[in-house]
């Protein structure tokens, strides 16, 4: 079989407007996942645990409102990691509307579902970084008189910053792919249209394959931005 690239040029005005879904889909999706995600990820690493006996007995309230807030995020991740995106997706889309009598339309369904599904992920992102930095850090801050938030902001955040780009460079080009499985709600994102042109002319060969030259083109793009950035932060 010949290729065809009039065939591709003639696809170009749909696959990029399916390219542009996507876009779309991946960005809000990871900008909700990373703020979600670093919420929960503090808290699994900060917030005491059911077994801190210590902060029950000396703070009775926050001895049992910070572990059942620790024990939300532990399930939250939990969850999340132990269920498939297109499950998340489905249920998101046809069953919620059920429980609560409110429709979801296909776009709002896949943007919030990639913030749940990289938020999870992230979360254990954030929270092996966190680790990772040596505590007399923070002790130190804390001999400083700061308080937490600055402590985390401007001693830990930026050094666990560093370390977790190459993870999260992973997760950002692993939502971008996850995306594609949201045809399974119709959304018109770029998987979708190459599926709706390859049903109309049968150029399986040169459809698919320029979809797939436009995944490697994003997933490149995002790989360079965050070589870039690491790179522009490297600690010599």
């Amino acid at each position: 079989m010949d290729f065809d690239l009039s065939v591709v040029w003639d696809a170009l005005p749909s696959l990029w407007k399916g390219t542009l879904v996507t876009i779309k889909i991946t960005f809000w999706g990871l900008f909700g996942g990373a703020l979600l995600g670093a919420l929960a990820g503090v808290i699994r690493t900060y917030v005491p645990g059911w077994f801190s006996i210590d902060i029950i007995r000396q703070r009775p309230l926050s001895g049992i409102l910070l572990p059942l807030v620790s024990m939300l995020a532990q399930g939250y991740i939990l969850i999340v990691r132990g269920t498939p995106i297109v499950v998340q997706v489905m249920f998101i889309y046809f069953a919620l509307p059920l429980m609560v009598d409110v429709r979801v339309d296909g776009m709002s369904a896949a943007i919030a579902t990639l913030i749940i599904n990289s938020g999870a992920y992230i979360a254990e992102i954030v929270r092996g970084a966190l680790q990772s930095v040596p505590k007399g850090l923070f002790e130190a801050g804390q001999s400083m008189g700061l308080p937490f938030y600055k402590i985390l902001l401007r001693i830990i955040g930026p050094i666990a910053f560093r370390r977790m780009i190459p993870a999260l460079g992973n997760q950002c080009i692993i939502s971008l792919k996850d995306s594609s499985l949201f045809i399974v709600i119709g959304v018109a994102e770029l998987t979708r249209q190459g599926q709706e042109i390859m049903a109309s002319n049968f150029r399986a060969v040169e459809i698919w394959g320029a979809v797939a030259v436009i995944y490697l083109i994003l997933t490149g793009l995002i790989a360079l931005i965050l070589k870039t950035m690491e790179r522009r932060m490297r600690i010599l």
